[in-house]
């Protein structure tokens, strides 16, 4: 009996430390920005400055301005929402959570135009940005955060 108790509580433990840690409602930031260079940058919006070092580094511009955003507070892993400028539309469908973080579908619209759509992975740790169209003398980009 003792050793039918002592499997059955390392088992249990066992699978209580193989069952992925869930997580509270997270907020995921999602915007569409403008990278560009300019003669007088403005400063960083505060929604960016988490981020502002590797946008500089791997994007190259020195002025980043939010043109659309929207937050979004994740209860199931399956909500879905828009960012919208004047121009584009961003439509995030969340798929799941994983232990590393998020899977989503994305759809980036020009008006009615569907221009992009794809799906990909949001980390908890690590901000997901995705190079979109030129943009007159600048760069969309899709920025997605955990916040």
């Amino acid at each position: 009996m003792g050793r039918l108790l002592a499997f059955l509580i390392s088992f249990v433990a066992l699978i209580t430390s193989a069952a992925p840690q869930l997580h509270g409602a997270e907020t995921v930031w999602s915007g569409l920005v403008i990278a560009e260079n300019v003669a007088q940058p403005q400063p960083i919006p505060p929604e960016l400055i988490r981020i502002e070092g590797s946008l500089k580094k791997f994007f190259g511009y020195n002025q980043y301005q939010v043109i659309g955003q929207s937050q979004k507070t994740l209860k199931t892993g399956q909500e879905d929402w828009l960012a919208t400028s004047k121009f584009f539309g961003l439509h995030v469908d969340a798929r799941g959570e994983s232990e590393a973080g998020y899977v989503f579908n994305l759809k980036l619209y020009k008006e009615k135009e569907l221009l992009l759509e794809t799906a990909a992975k949001l980390n908890r740790r690590s901000p997901l940005i995705i190079k979109g169209p030129q943009v007159g003398g600048g760069q969309l980009l899709l920025v997605l955060i955990v916040q």
